[in-house]
């Protein structure tokens, strides 16, 4: 397990970057930082932190490696040069990216004897190291419980699974959640925009208060997809929703402006009553997404 005297490199000094150094700095870590700008640095340094003049010094400067890039070309372009001198620390990849380019890592990171970590980070920069911050991981456990305390500085470490991609996986269906309900967001202040309401004290008053409401219904949702039974528990029927939609889009139309945001989300609504489930519940549309569907 680390302490407070493990050293930590963090390479990529962006936003996210440097709030990870910082957050480092700010548990009494030994910090190492290293940037293609060398002036990001300078905020860090001042802080604590040693300043690498190269990617290879960074690297050698600590058993635990921390990389931040804008994606996984530039990963490439930085730590291909220096796999070997990786092999036996350990690499925690924070780059935003895809399940497969997660895979592609760590096949290369285990050809270098690097112990290796894929991770999404569920938290904006001012966020990294408070309480509501979180960060998935993937990859080997014994990797990840060997470095738990380490990563546990920049928010609560949750273990996605072994396979390399899961956490990217996970971060990226959970950013899809978000901008679905942001979709939805601008959509209503819109609306209620074009009709001369105030769209702060719409969404102080009710939009806040609805969603939250409407979040109550998540978790029976996803049984419903789990299972593949969309006609238990059914409240409000999908062709009932369907001319929901149908009065939404004329509202839209009526005010002047576009629900576009929702166009798709209503031609899958469409489609799901016309080949016969309107009496179901709406998670049905899942169904028309594809992909394989675990036996159930």
């Amino acid at each position: 397990m680390g302490d407070n005297r493990t050293p930590v490199t963090v390479i990529g000094l962006g936003d996210m970057g440097a709030a990870l150094a910082g957050a480092f700095l700010a548990a009494g870590r030994r910090v190492t930082v290293w940037n293609r700008t060398a002036a990001k640095a300078d905020g860090l340094v001042a802080a604590g932190a040693v300043r690498a003049r190269s990617v290879a010094e960074a690297v050698a400067a600590s058993p635990l490696v921390v990389v931040c890039l804008l994606d996984y070309g530039v990963l490439a372009d930085v730590l291909g040069p220096v796999g070997g001198a990786l092999g036996g620390r350990t690499v925690v990849n924070l780059t935003n990216g895809t399940p497969e380019q997660a895979r592609k890592a760590a096949v290369w990171a285990d050809e270098h004897g690097i112990g290796y970590l894929d991770g999404g980070i569920m938290a904006v920069p001012p966020a990294i190291g408070t309480p509501g911050a979180f960060v998935l991981y993937s990859g080997p456990r014994e990797v990840f419980d060997e470095r738990r305390e380490e990563l546990a500085v920049l928010g609560r470490p949750e273990y996605a699974g072994a396979e390399p991609g899961a956490a990217a996986l996970q971060d990226l269906a959970l950013l899809t959640g978000m901008y679905g309900m942001l979709a939805g967001v601008v959509e209503a202040l819109a609306l209620v925009r074009s009709a001369g309401f105030g769209p702060v004290g719409f969404a102080t008053e009710k939009l806040v208060p609805w969603l939250g409401a409407m979040a109550a219904a998540v978790p029976h949702y996803a049984e419903q997809i789990e299972s593949g039974d969309y006609a238990h528990g059914v409240v409000s029927n999908l062709g009932m929703q369907a001319v929901g939609l149908d009065n939404i889009f004329q509202a839209y139309e009526d005010q002047g402006i576009s629900a576009e945001l929702l166009a798709p989300l209503r031609a899958l609504v469409r489609r799901r009553v016309a080949e016969g489930h309107g009496a179901e519940d709406f998670p049905g549309v899942t169904e028309l997404l594809g992909g394989p569907v675990p036996a159930r």
